[in-house]
């Protein structure tokens, strides 16, 4: 494990069946992040990750051998994994154990993403698109301002279709509009499938966000169905 020395995670979840579509993972959380979405849940590992024990690299590779006939792969999530010193190496680890790797990021470092894609390092990208692709909205939704041609530049990376992804995008009612989500979904026609997850308040990095209520369960199906019908797929309760 020497080589891995500076390689932080700070969260182990030994099997999880939500995080890998079809699939069961372990699920480790990288500390830090390069946005501020007013609505993550997972804030304090960038706002104050040092309240969090590092989880021992020794332990999280223990733990996945001894899981090996019960899990598919590995998700790596965060915070922002692409901003992870050493990640390279880490995933080399996971890969010379023969680990499938899935990578959740936030497109904002598309070279790394390509790196990974081209030395075969990852087999799945689930890519967090905040907004509409363009800095207005994507600011209001991340709390800084990006480089929206970032953003941009990694989906065009994914389109290439060299492993599978999805695209994922946090409904907040009061910070997206249905119109919004419309916007977007036009954008991402015929570059992959966007899935909705709905806003889960409790725990929202802006305390305003903590009593607005997500959007109905319902309502939610019905707009992912309206995003499916518009992008030319099938709906996921279908699929």
């Amino acid at each position: 494990m020497r080589s891995l020395i500076g390689v932080k995670v700070k969260g182990f979840l030994e099997t999880s069946f939500l995080d890998w579509p079809g699939k069961v993972s372990s699920v480790l959380f990288f500390p830090g992040c390069n946005l501020r979405c007013p609505f993550c849940h997972n804030w304090r590992l960038f706002v104050e990750p040092e309240i969090f024990l590092d989880v021992p690299l020794d332990y999280i590779f223990f733990k996945m051998e001894s899981l090996r006939d019960w899990i598919d792969g590995v998700t790596l999530s965060g915070g922002e994994p692409t901003l992870q010193r050493g990640l390279m190496r880490f995933i080399q680890e996971l890969k010379r154990r023969s680990f499938q790797v899935k990578l959740d990021t936030n497109g904002t470092n598309p070279q790394i993403l390509r790196t990974l894609i081209e030395k075969e390092l990852i087999d799945f990208v689930a890519m967090d698109v905040k907004a509409p692709l363009d800095p207005f909205h994507y600011k209001k939704a991340t709390g800084v301002n990006v480089d929206v041609k970032k953003i941009k530049e990694s989906i065009e990376i994914l389109k290439e279709g060299k492993i599978p992804y999805l695209f994922r995008m946090t409904f907040v009612p009061g910070l997206h509009t249905e119109e919004d989500l419309l916007q977007l979904a036009s954008q991402l026609k015929g570059k992959g499938r966007l899935v909705l997850q709905n806003f889960e308040p409790t725990n929202a990095f802006d305390p305003s966000l903590r009593a607005q209520n997500p959007f109905p369960e319902k309502r939610l199906k019905e707009l992912q169905n309206l995003v499916d019908e518009l992008m030319g797929f099938t709906s996921l309760k279908d699929s």
